[in-house]
């Protein structure tokens, strides 16, 4: 009689472990995580691609600090590929509407530009001023206070991302200054959610930190735009 109970509790068991043993099917292999290939880079040169909420999110929230600041210690604008063209003038020929003519010592007459700040068209490029869209004094206090000369050189003058420099009226411009999203965004409404969009892009592009102002003023801003991915080099 106990000879045979033990037969089928030996077959379960021998079941069991085929079962085990058995290869997964295909089928079951679990789905690759959704941002998998959105992972934080490592290294300048890496590449990110998030949503702009995601990527927000992502930002070092602190305190800012300006000590020792001076727009002098961001040297620009500079002529990096010697064409006899400085960084503000390749931005102006970039963004043109109308090409305007060259002429020596990169002169620029004629041409048409767009400034989306306050929807205005400009047929003069000295009335127009490149704007740093994260200005140098909030990336000073953002973090840059602990870059080299040439690291914060080059930040200066960024031609291999065209979100960080941009063309805009003198006006908008100088009424910005160095303020952050808390207390500045354009007058025309139309540009906002782009503007805060390639705010946090030009942050994680430099790894730049937030403070708390800012991080509240982006959040609400962005929360009524489209949540759209951002791909971004990391410079630094």
């Amino acid at each position: 009689m106990r000879l045979s109970r033990a037969l089928p509790t030996a077959a379960a068991s021998l079941s069991a472990l085929a079962a085990l043993l058995a290869p997964t099917p295909a089928h079951a292999t679990p789905p690759a995580p959704a941002h998998a290939a959105s992972a934080q880079p490592q290294a300048p040169g890496d590449t990110i691609t998030l949503p702009v909420r995601d990527a927000l999110a992502s930002l070092t929230v602190q305190d800012e600090d300006r000590t020792g600041y001076s727009r002098d210690k961001f040297k620009h604008w500079t002529d990096a590929d010697k064409d006899g063209c400085n960084t503000r003038a390749e931005v102006l020929l970039a963004e043109a509407v109308n090409d305007p003519e060259v002429g020596p010592r990169c002169t620029l007459t004629g041409g048409n530009w767009y400034s989306p700040y306050d929807d205005q068209y400009f047929d003069n490029a000295r009335k127009l001023d490149v704007d740093h869209l994260v200005p140098l004094a909030e990336a000073w206090d953002s973090g840059a206070s602990a870059w080299t000369a040439k690291e914060r050189e080059l930040y200066a003058n960024d031609l291999d991302d065209p979100r960080a420099l941009i063309a805009v009226s003198a006006a908008s411009n100088r009424s910005k200054a160095d303020q952050d999203p808390s207390t500045w965004l354009p007058p025309y409404t139309g540009y906002r959610c782009t503007y805060l969009t390639d705010w946090v892009a030009d942050k994680t592009r430099y790894q730049l930190t937030i403070d708390p102002g800012e991080q509240a003023a982006l959040a609400e801003g962005l929360a009524s735009c489209p949540d759209q991915p951002i791909t971004v080099v990391l410079a630094r």
